[in-house]
């Protein structure tokens, strides 16, 4: 993890494992703290915390690792998640609720219920993704 905080901005990184279900829920976790040291209104919080687990597990499960950056700027916060590869084939497809390409033991782990995206979009003001073989990228944008 990296992070430089000052009163008017905020950047976060960090790196996910690709399968590290042990540490799985830690980056969202501490953001989730950061946002409250620096007093984020808890409504705005449980939308980030919510968008970043889910792009975070969605990294864990199906992706060979990547990473998540978080800036606060102004009175937006703004969630880039990114991976390598293997990327989503049908994005229209893996954007409704209950579609997942989870493997039987990620969801025998109690992953994979196909609402990561449908939920990352639920909670933005902003929302893009773009996927290749080369990894998925995600512009998320939560304003206060």
């Amino acid at each position: 993890m990296n992070n430089s905080k000052d009163k008017n901005k905020i950047k976060l990184e960090y790196s996910i494992i690709s399968n590290d279900f042990k540490r799985a829920g830690e980056t969202s976790s501490n953001i989730k703290s950061i946002l409250k040291k620096v007093g984020i209104d808890n409504k705005v919080i449980r939308k980030v915390a919510i968008v970043t687990y889910e792009a975070e597990m969605n990294i864990v499960i199906h992706s060979y690792g990547g990473n998540i950056k978080l800036m606060v700027e102004g009175n937006n916060i703004i969630i880039n998640a990114y991976d390598k590869g293997p990327g989503i084939e049908d994005i229209s497809l893996a954007m409704k609720e209950g579609y997942s390409t989870a493997t039987d033991e990620v969801r025998e782990l109690g992953f994979g219920a196909g609402m990561g995206l449908p939920n990352i979009k639920k909670c933005s003001d902003y929302f893009k993704i773009e996927s290749s073989t080369e990894g998925t990228r995600l512009l998320i944008k939560i304003s206060f």
